[in-house]
């Protein structure tokens, strides 16, 4: 039994160094055609800094107003835009009338509300507009 344990070493030693002293063969990649060769970033030169010229900052765009709040629906049927300012939409057809959540709002040297932009309209005053439109007409 002692010469069937010392024939395993012997093999099990043999082939494990085989593995470790042979050289992996390295093969050529093939060529990927139809893709272009990769070309680097546009380099632009830097603004010479020539003492007494200031360089030009660029103008931002006006910011445009946001047609819809994330919070509240627009009115139905009307063409609207959503004023932050005041919190409400405005509707654009009609001058000084307002919409949010559901309710109509129009000032005429005071302010009322209905349920529909064409009424009937129900007087009120500033505690019963949204804060925003209130303080925007106060006087």
């Amino acid at each position: 039994m002692k010469h069937a344990v010392r024939l395993t070493l012997i093999t099990l030693a043999l082939g494990l160094s085989a593995c470790t002293v042979r050289e992996p063969v390295q093969q050529p990649l093939p060529p990927v055609e139809g893709v272009p060769p990769r070309q680097g970033p546009a380099v632009t030169p830097l603004p010479s800094s020539k003492p007494g010229t200031q360089p030009s900052k660029p103008t931002a765009a006006p910011k445009a107003m946001p047609r819809t709040s994330a919070s509240f629906a627009p009115p139905p049927g009307g063409a609207s835009h959503w004023d932050p300012k005041m919190g409400v939409y405005v509707l654009e057809k009609k001058p000084n009338t307002f919409y949010r959540q559901r309710t109509y709002y129009r000032y005429d040297g005071g302010w009322s509300w209905s349920l529909s932009p064409e009424g009937p309209w129900q007087e009120t005053d500033s505690s019963g507009v949204p804060g925003g439109l209130g303080r925007a007409f106060a006087q």
